[in-house]
């Protein structure tokens, strides 16, 4: 928000737990998901004790993120694409929740697919040949466990991986 404020040019993606956040102002059961799935330690970060308490710049932040970034070289998505789908673009359930997909190079016309969801190791991550789909989930909620605990982004125009450790 800062940077945009700034006037940074920022795109923001949303990912399932953006989403649960969303849904669990509906109340019920998409709610006990989000508070079974972190949304306690969300809305303690906020100072909060409800997602409707959310200061609404928050909220509206929330509601504008994009489900998926497209441009000449890349596609970006939070956990991956459908390839099955009739358009893998509409199935927004896989974008936010998928894992293990084939990866259809056919449909990435040469782009690289950008996305995360799954956590692994860094070393796993730094040694993905840079084509088709790679993933810069580093786990950086899971700072205990080895080689998790990272925030990872991708610098496409050096096409090189950015790694900062979890410092919380």
């Amino acid at each position: 928000l800062a940077l945009k404020e700034k006037n940074y040019q920022v795109y923001t993606l949303r990912g399932n737990h953006e989403q649960m956040l969303l849904d669990a102002r509906l109340g019920g059961s998409a709610h006990m998901l989000w508070m079974m799935n972190g949304g306690e330690f969300t809305l303690r970060s906020f100072g909060v004790s409800s997602p409707d308490e959310l200061d609404e710049k928050y909220q509206t932040f929330f509601a504008g993120t994009e489900f998926y970034q497209t441009g000449k070289d890349f596609i970006a998505v939070h956990a991956g694409l459908n390839f099955d789908a009739e358009d893998p673009f509409n199935d927004l359930e896989s974008i936010l929740w998928i894992r293990g997909f084939e990866v259809d190079l056919n449909f990435l016309n040469g782009r690289l697919l950008i996305h995360g969801h799954t956590p692994i190791p860094k070393e796993k991550i730094l040694s993905q040949p840079l084509e088709g789909a790679i993933n810069i989930d580093g786990g950086c909620f899971y700072q205990s466990l080895p080689e998790m605990g990272h925030l990872v982004a991708f610098k496409l125009e050096e096409r090189k991986f950015l790694v900062v450790d979890n410092e919380d």
